[in-house]
């Protein structure tokens, strides 16, 4: 038999103790949480349609959930997405735009969703990436504040950058692309393997005690590098490989709207290419296996989550457990010929975003059934299921704290006002509860969804100039220059470039820098600016 570990043996008992506390007089008929955070996944999922992508577990979660197919991010850099949707706020208001700004110190006292659970008698768990490590949160990830204990980060996310991916020359590199034998790198495992671990250990101890838990559960596939199983590789033949539909720089785009994809080129495989900056295309053969990589870093990803939501199964928390699913952004792989997030286009701000409610979206299930048996994604039975209910309302990750709130059968937080800099508890985007169709499970879960709808996401980048530099993807605040405020209706996306003052945190709308307008209905993949053309009309 094989012992813990000293530090895990300490941690157990580390918990032990802290949650005693925590679980007296907590309530314990209400409903459980688990949020599942992912980082740089766009809806390259079978459950939003994409009929390459193997995503056996996390369409099965789809099949019981509501899933929004129009979710939009208000930020897409991990930093501030994060800490925009955990606090319910706007990038504007959180003024968190880079990885170098604490907010509580920064702009405001703001509460979390977390800590909002916890005021409210909940133990709250955090494992992995769920707020962006470093000063963005407080390098503790926002703990006491949100977290009933210190949050848990794996051990082996310390190799994630480092030279541990072998190249054809047998030797070792800090490569973009790098599957791996698990076997083979440090400590013999990688970061979400053991956050799954990790995840499963702390609903087992939740399992064995009376009260609430909300464990936010972050993963860190498929966030470059692309460092995964080998193994996953195989689902991917490099012949079946396409090429980005629109490879090519939109037509009018102002040089303030790219990014150079400045990350990506710091890595030894791509420095090998020579590619010029900051527009020169990557050699073709190497943009697919770029896109393989990917891919495969989300049936990876895939696996976890369907380890993770088996567990509540086993522990038989399913019924008394809402899921989350949602990640921080989404990431180009060659779309407008750039490689990251960082601006303002759908394939960069557009995520995945679904819930499941037992008894809700889902019938509660009988002692010994089994809602999420985990699925093999080299298997047979790993075809794509049809989402529960899809949601086609275009939505904002800033309802999730309103949205959490109220399935929880918690108090709705107010909505802020205008100036809200000095309210610690307060929301800026509404619950999307009434866009949940409950009707099917129970005659008293019916919501009215006849409310007028407010099709309107909003989003923004800054940029520290108005040509791509060396910056241009993660500007720090005091070099900000301008900022791209872009709005996303169902019709069109509509972006303008302004000045930005970081010193007292004000736009200039009268000093346009340029402008962006994509009709989506004609032109759904965003490729024609017609912003010139239609200023010019007046």
């Amino acid at each position: 038999m094989t012992m813990p570990r000293p530090g895990l043996l300490w941690l157990r008992l580390a918990l032990s103790l802290a949650f005693a506390p925590a679980l007296l007089g907590a309530p314990t008929d209400g409903l459980n949480v688990l949020l599942i955070v992912v980082d740089d996944l766009r809806p390259a999922l079978g459950c939003y349609g994409d009929t390459l992508v193997k995503s056996p577990n996390i369409d099965q979660l789809a099949s019981h959930s509501v899933v929004f197919q129009n979710a939009f991010a208000q930020q897409a850099i991990c930093a501030p997405s994060r800490v925009s949707f955990l606090t319910g706020r706007r990038p504007d208001t959180t003024r968190v735009y880079d990885f170098n700004s604490y907010w509580r110190v920064h702009s405001g006292n703001y509460s979390t969703i977390p800590q909002y659970f916890k005021e409210n008698g909940y133990v709250t768990l955090s494992v992995g990436k769920v707020f962006h490590p470093g000063m963005s949160s407080n390098h503790s990830d926002d703990f006491p504040y949100s977290w009933s204990v210190p949050p848990f980060h794996p051990s082996s996310e310390q190799y994630e950058n480092t030279k541990t991916c072998k190249g054809q020359d047998e030797e070792l590199h800090a490569n973009l692309i790098c599957p791996v034998d698990v076997a083979d790198v440090p400590e013999g495992t990688l970061p979400d393997k053991q956050s799954t671990e990790e995840a499963i250990r702390l609903l087992e101890k939740m399992k064995q005690m009376d009260g609430l838990f909300f464990l936010a559960v972050g993963y860190h596939k498929p966030h470059i590098p692309f460092r995964y199983p080998k193994e996953f590789q195989k689902l991917y033949p490099l012949e079946n490989i396409t090429l980005a539909p629109d490879p090519q720089i939109p037509v009018g785009l102002p040089p303030v709207a790219y990014n150079p994809w400045m990350d990506i080129r710091e890595r030894e495989d791509v420095q090998a290419l020579n590619i010029s900056v900051p527009y020169g295309p990557i050699p073709t053969e190497f943009q697919r296996k770029i896109r393989q990589s990917y891919f495969a870093s989300v049936s990876y990803l895939d696996s976890q989550v369907g380890y993770l939501l088996n567990a509540l199964d086993e522990l038989q928390l399913s019924n008394n457990t809402i899921v989350a699913f949602v990640s921080d952004h989404g990431w180009a792989l060659g779309e407008h010929g750039e490689w990251a997030k960082y601006s303002n286009f759908d394939v960069a701000t557009q995520v995945p975003l679904m819930f499941y409610v037992p008894g809700k979206t889902a019938p509660f299930i009988s002692p010994g059934e089994k809602l999420f048996p985990y699925i093999d994604p080299f298997g047979s039975a790993s075809d794509v299921m049809v989402p529960g209910r899809q949601a086609m309302e275009l939505v904002e990750l800033v309802s999730l704290f309103p949205t959490l709130s109220e399935l929880a059968g918690l108090n709705v937080p107010p909505r802020c006002p205008y100036d809200s800099f000095d309210i610690e508890l307060c929301r800026e985007g509404p619950s999307l509860v009434r866009y949940l169709s409950f009707t099917k499970w129970g005659k008293d879960s019916h919501y009215n969804t006849k409310t007028p709808l407010e099709l309107v996401a909003y989003s923004q980048y800054p940029r520290p100039a108005d040509t791509p530099q060396w910056n241009s993807d993660k500007p720090h605040l005091k070099d900000i220059k301008i900022m791209g405020y872009s709005i996303r209706t169902v019709d069109y996306r509509f972006t303008v470039w302004v000045s930005f003052n970081p010193e007292n945190f004000t736009a200039d709308f009268t000093d346009i820098h340029a402008g962006e307008l994509y009709f989506v209905d004609s032109d759904p993949l965003q490729d024609h600016n017609v912003y010139n053309q239609t200023v010019s009309m007046y």
